[in-house]
């Protein structure tokens, strides 16, 4: 297990996401092929855990793991396949109460470190400099101060991070792999939920009894600042109650 005096080079980074992305993608295909929707779902899980224990064996100290609190699956995953994993949540200063309460709670409930990373400037530096509601105005200045900027000091010190990404989240999220490369970062990028269906999801989160974040009952298919996101109708997509009515559909974190 690596610890945080391992120096690997980029060049050397890389070719170990290469190699784990051959690796899982193989492995996904062959659970996959063939089976049913049980056993296929059963297979993902048993995968993603895999993908984490191998990038906990390959990066140790080095890796690291993104959560929103709206990715809940994800942390549960986490929680209870690696110990004392590091977990870091984005504190934009717009969150609702409910996403903050469920971060506590998380970090109450299973056995990993969660670090909290706040922007350079509070919400009333950042108004009393570019304007209130900037997020109105400039939604990208405001993704690009309050989640990009901490986002890369929360990875500054690390080789790979894991993500909650899902291939059905999105239009541009549907060619991710479980095992990546951040080229912007010159990491390597996990993405162990990758292949899970909305089913498998909601099938996890009933058979483990996951903690959801309260917002769920409330119609927040996908969970972001207070002031850019709002519950979804009935047959909605998902993400639609993200930036709705802007030209916008990702904050920045994995462009």
């Amino acid at each position: 297990m690596t610890t945080t005096t391992d120096t690997r080079t980029p060049e050397a980074l890389r070719r170990l996401a290469d190699e784990g992305a051959a690796r899982f993608a193989a492995l996904e295909a062959d659970g996959g092929a063939g089976t049913g929707a049980d056993a296929a779902y059963l297979a993902r899980v048993e995968l993603a855990r895999q993908a984490l224990v191998w990038a906990h064996e390959t990066f140790g100290e080095r890796l690291t793991v993104a959560s929103s609190m709206g990715d809940e699956v994800l942390v549960h995953l986490v929680g209870t396949t690696l110990k004392d994993a590091d977990v870091f949540f984005l504190d934009t200063g717009y969150h609702f109460v409910e996403t903050l309460g469920t971060r506590d709670a998380y970090e109450a409930m299973l056995p990993i470190k969660i670090r909290t990373i706040l922007p350079l400037l509070t919400v009333p530096q950042q108004d009393a400099k570019y304007g209130e509601k900037l997020h109105d105005r400039d939604p990208n200045s405001c993704c690009a101060m309050r989640k990009v900027e901490p986002l890369n000091r929360a990875l500054s010190t690390h080789q790979a991070w894991v993500t909650g990404l899902r291939r059905v989240d999105a239009p541009t999220r549907t060619d991710i792999g479980i095992v990546g490369w951040d080229d912007k970062r010159a990491m390597v990028k996990l993405n162990p939920i990758a292949g899970w269906t909305d089913d498998n999801v909601d099938r996890y989160v009933a058979e483990h009894g996951v903690f959801l974040n309260p917002l769920r009952q409330e119609g927040y298919a996908s969970i972001g600042c207070a002031p850019c996101t709002r519950p979804v109708a009935e047959g909605e997509d998902a993400r639609a109650g993200r930036w709705a009515g802007q030209d916008k559909t990702e904050c920045g974190l994995h462009t």
